[in-house]
């Protein structure tokens, strides 16, 4: 995990950054504009929460903000179940992007841990 001196060093950042840019790519055509507005904005919620809570004092404060962004996965995750199955996207995308949101969902759970260890 190191010593990171900027939160574009932190490898969760990059990821959800990724993740990020493709729910904005994967919605493109999407007309279902509520839909499509919550998922964008879970997804950018992501990485944004991350850079908040690495640019904020305290283990404490860091963690809350980790958290939020951990939940925004989840948020996420509900969302992509819930276009596939309205099939506004390719049901294969949808999952390959579940299981990277899953992912990233444990990565930021192992930071936090981290975190209580400093």
């Amino acid at each position: 995990m190191g010593n990171y001196k900027r939160f574009e060093d932190l490898e969760i950042w990059k990821e959800g950054m990724e993740i990020c840019k493709d729910v904005y790519v994967l919605l493109k055509e999407c007309n279902d504009f509520g839909l499509k507005d919550q998922m964008q904005r879970a997804a950018v919620s992501i990485p944004s929460n991350i850079a908040e809570g690495y640019e904020r004092n305290g283990v404490k404060d860091r963690q809350r903000f980790m958290y939020i962004a951990k939940g925004s996965c989840g948020e996420l995750r509900t969302q992509l179940y819930l276009a596939i199955f309205l099939k506004y996207f390719d049901s294969e995308q949808g999952n390959i992007l579940i299981s990277r949101v899953a992912k990233l969902s444990i990565m930021i759970y192992n930071y936090i841990q981290f975190l209580d260890k400093q």
